[in-house]
C-alpha cells in the first residue's frame, strides 16, 4: 500500500479517515496540522504518527502521497511544498485561489514526474457514472443544455457554530462564509459538467453578497450567491446556482432533444437518477397548471419521469441520507494512477478547467 501523510486535521479530515479502511491500497500513516492539540487527538483516533512541523512530515520516507485538506487559503503552499518534497499530492478544493498559482501547481508535478489531483471526489461515484453512460448510449439524444443548483440554505440562521463530525470537530463555519459559495461548492457539480462534456469554452459569471450581516462576524462575507452561464466545446450550454441563501437545493438536470435526466443530490454516491422523456402528451400535459401542481397527475403523464435503469441501487436506509461520499475514493483513484503509472480521473488538468471556471465566477463580484 502507499503511505499516505495527512496535512489539516480539521473537520473534513475526520471523513476521509473513516473511509480510508476501504481501500487497501491507501496506508495512513502520519499526520500534521497547525493546532498540535488537534493533531494529536487525530493521530490517537487513527493510531499514527503525529508530526508537529510540515517539514518533518515531508521528510518522512514512509510517506509517498500527501493529502492536502487545509484552509483554502492554504492550499496552494502546501501542495508546492509537498511537491518540492517530491511527494504525489491529492488537495482537496480549490486547487489554489489564484489561477496563475494553480498553473504553477500543475507545471510543477508535471516537471518532477508526480501525480496531482483534487477533489471533489463525487465524480467517480455511482450517480456520476451513471449519468455518465446514460448520455452515451443516448437515452436523452443530443444533450443541450444543463441546469446545476447548489443551495445550500441559508447557513448562517442555521446554527453552524453547533455542527461537527461524529468525531467531535467543529465544522470551520467561519473559514465557509468568508469564502463564499462559489469557492466552497461550485467544485461539486463542475467536476461533474467537466467530465461529461469536457473542455469549456467560456464563462458568463455573476457573484453577489446579498446578506452582509451574518450575525457576529468579525469579517466580510464572501458572495452568498453566484450564477455562472458555462459554454462547452462540446455545444452543451449550463447554468450553475450556487447560494447559502435559498433552501437546500442540489438537483442536477441534463437535458437533451429526446428528455431529460435528473438527480437530486450531488453529494451522494449513490443518488437515483430519473429518466423523462419528451412525447407529445407530456409536453402538452406540462402546460397545464392543474396538472403540474398535482403529484399524482405529475406521474400519470410522465412528467417527472420514472427510475432510469442504469440509477444506482440502494436501500432505504442509505437513500435517506443527504450525505453521503466516499472521500477517500478519490485518493485510491490517484494511487492507482501512481502504481500504474496511469492518469487520475481527477488529474490536475482537469482541476485546472474547475478552478478556471470557478474563480472566473467568483470574480464577477469585482
Amino acid at each position: 500500500p502507499l503511505g499516505i501523510g495527512i496535512v489539516g486535521c480539521g473537520f473534513v479530515a475526520d471523513f476521509y479517515a473513516a473511509n480510508l479502511p476501504s481501500w487497501p491500497i491507501l496506508s495512513l500513516r502520519a499526520v500534521h496540522d497547525s493546532n498540535p492539540v488537534r493533531a494529536n487527538a487525530f493521530a490517537a483516533r487513527n493510531q499514527v504518527t503525529a508530526y508537529h512541523s510540515l517539514g518533518a512530515l515531508l521528510s518522512d520516507s514512509n510517506i509517498d502521497l500527501i493529502v492536502n485538506l487545509t484552509n483554502p487559503e492554504s492550499h496552494s503552499a502546501v501542495t508546492r511544498a509537498a511537491l518540492i518534497a517530491n511527494k504525489h499530492v491529492y488537495s482537496e478544493k480549490p486547487l489554489a485561489l489564484d489561477m496563475r498559482d494553480a498553473e504553477e501547481l500543475v507545471v510543477l508535478a508535471r516537471s518532477r514526474g508526480l501525480h496531482l489531483a483534487c477533489a471533489p471526489c463525487t465524480v467517480l461515484g455511482a450517480t456520476a457514472r451513471a449519468l455518465q453512460a446514460a448520455i452515451a448510449r443516448g437515452d436523452i439524444g443530443t444533450p443541450r443544455l444543463v441546469y446545476a443548483e447548489l443551495d445550500d440554505g441559508p447557513v448562517h440562521q442555521m446554527q453552524p457554530e453547533s455542527w461537527a463530525s461524529p468525531e467531535g470537530t467543529p465544522w470551520p463555519w467561519t473559514d465557509e462564509l468568508a469564502m463564499g459559495c462559489t469557492l466552497e461548492h461550485a467544485g461539486y457539480h463542475l467536476s461533474w459538467l467537466v467530465a461529461l462534456f469536457g473542455a469549456v469554452e467560456s464563462v458568463t459569471g455573476f457573484s453577489h453578497v446579498l446578506v452582509p450581516e451574518k450575525g457576529k462576524l468579525d469579517f466580510e462575507p464572501g458572495p452568498d450567491f453566484s450564477v455562472g452561464c458555462i459554454v462547452f466545446r462540446s455545444g452543451v450550454v449550463a447554468r450553475l446556482t450556487c447560494s447559502t441563501v435559498a433552501a437546500h437545493n442540489h438537483r442536477f438536470r441534463v437535458i437533451g432533444d429526446k428528455g431529460e435526466l435528473i438527480t437530486d443530490a450531488c453529494w451522494h454516491d449513490h443518488a437515483p437518477i430519473r429518466l423523462r422523456r419528451y412525447d407529445a402528451i407530456s409536453l402538452r400535459a406540462e402546460s397545464f397548471p392543474f396538472i403540474r401542481r398535482h403529484t399524482m397527475l405529475r406521474r400519470l403523464f410522465g412528467l417527472d419521469g420514472s427510475r432510469s435503469d442504469l440509477s444506482p441501487r440502494i436501500g432505504w436506509r442509505a437513500r435517506i441520507s443527504r450525505h453521503r461520499i466516499d472521500y477517500a475514493s478519490g485518493i485510491a483513484d490517484l494511487a492507482r494512477a501512481i502504481c500504474e503509472n496511469g492518469s487520475s480521473s481527477m488529474s490536475g488538468e482537469s482541476a485546472l478547467t474547475v478552478t478556471r471556471t470557478t474563480l472566473a465566477i467568483e470574480e464577477a463580484k469585482r
